[in-house]
């Protein structure tokens, strides 16, 4: 493990009770990391021959985590791997991704979690963290192994039917009164089947009227949102909101964040960027699930991001093979690449703009997510004695996104020819740099 001096950055640090071992926020400094570990910060006394990155205008980050990524292996590695969606990660930024269950075999014993684990541990690009299966097969009718796997080598906590809401209000509760003894938490994709079943392509409106297309209402994405969060305040359990994408549900998780109930809320950065009328052009790129939704629920997510309603920033990074996508909008797969373009997103809408300053952007991406997925080595204040787990970033560079510079294995990405104010520079995880400008450094 090779020693790293980083001189000159800015130190946006999200200081942990005025901790004296950590630099102030918005102040320059200089950094050393050795075993992995930052030694110094301030004037440092660095040995001659060092790595050295010269920071001078970039901006020092806690890395990125990622509380809902797409890895597709095992199943479908012709989309992507754990090695390729490690690659997109680390050029974005992240030191951690979650990587969901819904693969082929599903993630729902210890052997399946551990064997994600070992694999991601050997590409070494992140830390790829295996999210459970609540339900076999996710077939939302019977546990899968929650207790197994959060007692296996992978250290899971975070359990999802990702791709498929737990319908059953009654295997919801029990799920919720199982994880808490060991402080699970349950990530839920919002959907009641029976206002949007499986044909449901965008979001239920006059665009949908007019195109013919199968509507999804924001009203079968609350009403889950509800109940859930009833169940967690009756169980005094743990839920997360996945992928949150209409104003009813920000209200809820409101609501029930004013009374004290264990909720915690995503928002994906194509859901605060990108709104429904995209769908006219009938581009399949544009089918995601939760849909796009229209202007009115965008605001409520950005404002609900600014202010501390919705937690983190997750990508809901879901690759796919250009024959799954490139069909008719209505049998199109769903999903949209978001690992390497979601800083320069969120940073560009949010941050660029005043709505959010660099301190919010590191809670909501850093700090929040790692807490809430119980990874004690990520999202940390940037001090003595903490992970070397970084990321630089340029926040006067302008990126235009090129598809086909990706590190993923798919090219189903809906920021194509956008560009953006704000760039990773480099991502480094535990002293070792992962990727510099987009390009991996493989250890």
């Amino acid at each position: 493990m090779s020693d790293l001096l980083i001189t000159g950055a800015v130190v946006w640090n999200d200081r942990e009770a005025g901790d004296p071992r950590e630099p102030r926020p918005g102040e320059p400094a200089d950094l050393l990391i050795q075993g992995g570990v930052i030694t110094q910060f301030g004037r440092v006394d660095a040995p001659p021959g060092i790595r050295h990155i010269d920071a001078d205008g970039l901006s020092l980050l806690p890395g990125f985590v990622d509380l809902h990524t797409h890895l597709r292996e095992p199943g479908r590695e012709d989309t992507e791997t754990i090695a390729s969606g490690s690659a997109a990660a680390a050029a974005g930024g992240f030191t951690a991704v979650l990587a969901m269950a819904n693969t082929s075999p599903v993630t729902d014993t210890a052997e399946a979690a551990e064997l994600l684990y070992d694999r991601g541990r050997t590409v070494g690009l992140v830390d790829v963290i295996p999210v459970g299966a609540v339900t076999k097969g996710l077939g939302g009718e019977e546990l899968a192994e929650l207790g197994l796997m959060a007692r296996s080598r992978a250290r899971v906590r975070l359990f999802s039917d990702d791709g498929l809401c737990v319908q059953d209000a009654r295997v919801m509760r029990r799920a919720l009164e199982y994880l808490k003894p060991f402080d699970g938490v349950i990530s839920q994709h919002a959907q009641d089947a029976s206002l949007a079943g499986a044909g449901a392509c965008c979001h239920e409106g006059e665009i949908s009227g007019r195109l013919g297309l199968p509507g999804w209402p924001g009203v079968a994405e609350s009403v889950i949102v509800a109940r859930d969060v009833h169940l967690a305040r009756h169980t005094d359990s743990r839920v997360h909101i996945a992928h949150v994408s209409s104003a009813e549900s920000v209200e809820i998780i409101r609501w029930a964040k004013d009374r004290g109930i264990k909720v915690t809320a995503e928002v994906t950065p194509h859901h605060l960027a990108l709104g429904t009328e995209l769908v006219a052009s009938y581009d399949p790129t544009f089918k995601v699930n939760p849909p796009l939704r229209p202007s009115e629920d965008q605001e409520a997510l950005r404002n609900a991001l600014a202010d501390g309603t919705i937690d983190a920033v997750a990508t809901d990074h879901a690759p796919h093979a250009r024959h799954d996508k490139e069909h008719a909008f209505e049998a199109a797969a769903f999903g949209m690449l978001g690992l390497e373009t979601a800083f320069s997103v969120v940073h560009d809408m949010m941050v660029k703009t005043g709505r959010m300053t660099m301190i919010h952007l590191t809670r909501r991406m850093s700090r929040n997510p790692a807490r809430i997925a119980g990874l004690d080595g990520h999202g940390r204040g940037i001090g003595v004695g903490r992970p070397a787990n970084l990321v630089l970033v340029d926040p006067q560079r302008v990126v235009t996104v090129d598809r086909a510079a990706s590190n993923s294995l798919s090219r189903n990405n809906p920021w194509h020819g956008l560009s953006f104010k704000g760039a990773v520079h480099a991502t480094i995880l535990r002293g070792e740099v992962t990727a510099i400008d987009g390009k991996v450094q493989h250890p």
